[in-house]
């Protein structure tokens, strides 16, 4: 007697190319809001080109950057809200290439899940199309991977490649930043990407709060205060590297303003940072209070308010003021740049903001 064995197929192994080639053409509207007429082809194609308009740059220089929205997706996943972490994603990416003065060009997706729910990965994607139109560059490429009992269900992973250019003239790397320069800085909405495994430790371990459970002292509930999106710097500081002589920038991530100033500082050089300069959220005060985290911790684990810093000359503060004015943009003069050994010191104590104002 023969034993005839079952005709397999790939889904049967829990992967749907039917169900991924309709996500796909649910996605390419959303992916060509994004696209400019530097973008040679469409969606779908097996690599992306781009025509590189280099009219305007006499020694053209590509930056690029890679990364992921790390543990902040457990949120998305908790909340079931997926329209953020694409702009979460893409504002990451943007900030990381604007430190040294580029401009973004274009960016790239993966996106990797177990079992692929055409809804989500929409949604995922929704908030890709949005940074990027925001930021001004084309999404003109991806991966949708879907790999059975690689993820939990329900989970998925995202991550991000971008590139830019600016001319070798006009790179801001810190090495014009000199003693008594002034340090600036632009507010954060909140966590942006970093410290999420320390805050879900406090709101859902320590605390033992829910998600849509108001968040005491803050004036929202955890998901609205966790889920607020990582903000993009890149049009902002476009305007201000034309008005000042910017001569260092830091994107303010994991580690805080502790350790990313330094990455930018000169041999020689130190910064000094006025904690009492600005008030930060009061979400950063819940997470304190109610970790009893110290202060040197807080400083190395959040951006605590800040979420970019640039260094100017101190000659040329006046007329940031009056171009932060026009722009209507809220900032900080925060501290100075000392003589030292490259480290971050602080003065004053920490401060937050008034939820009720």
């Amino acid at each position: 007697m023969t034993n005839k064995r079952a005709s397999l197929k790939y889904s049967d192994s829990g992967v749907n190319i039917d169900a991924a080639n309709e996500t796909l053409s649910t996605m390419k509207g959303l992916v060509k809001r994004t696209y400019t007429e530097q973008v040679l082809c469409d969606i779908g194609t097996f690599g992306a080109m781009f025509q590189l308009d280099l009219q305007q740059y006499k020694t053209p220089v590509l930056v690029s950057s890679v990364d992921g929205v790390g543990t902040k997706l457990k949120l998305a996943f908790m909340t079931g809200k997926h329209d953020t972490v694409g702009i979460d994603l893409v504002s990451h990416c943007v900030n990381d290439i604007l430190v040294q003065g580029a401009r973004p060009l274009f960016f790239l997706d993966y996106f990797a899940v177990g079992k692929l729910e055409p809804a989500v990965a929409v949604e995922v994607v929704r908030g890709l199309s949005a940074g990027c139109r925001y930021a001004g560059c084309a999404l003109i490429g991806g991966e949708t991977a879907e790999m059975p009992d690689m993820y939990q269900p329900g989970e998925y992973d995202i991550a991000g490649t971008i590139v830019g250019i600016v001319d070798r003239d006009d790179i801001v790397d810190g090495a014009k930043i000199r003693e008594n320069d002034v340090i600036v800085g632009l507010p954060s909405t909140g966590l942006h990407t970093n410290g999420y495994s320390l805050a879900r430790k406090i709101c859902f371990e320590v605390v033992g709060l829910k998600v849509d459970d108001p968040m005491p002292g803050v004036g929202r509930t955890v998901a609205e205060a966790l889920m607020e999106p990582h903000i993009s710097y890149a049009k902002l500081m476009q305007l201000v590297m034309r008005m000042v002589e910017v001569r260092g920038m830091a994107h303010i991530t994991g580690g805080g303003i502790t350790e990313n100033l330094p990455r930018i500082l000169p041999e020689g050089l130190a910064a000094e940072i006025d904690l009492n300069a600005w008030q930060a959220p009061p979400l950063f005060r819940f997470l304190q209070e109610e970790g009893n985290v110290e202060d040197t911790e807080m400083l190395r684990t959040f951006n605590m308010g800040q979420g970019f810093v640039f260094v100017i000359p101190e000659a040329q503060a006046k007329r940031l003021e009056e171009t932060m004015e026009l722009a209507g943009q809220p900032y900080s003069f925060i501290g100075r740049i000392t003589a030292g050994d490259g480290k971050v010191t602080y003065t004053g104590k920490l401060n937050y903001a008034d939820p009720s104002n």
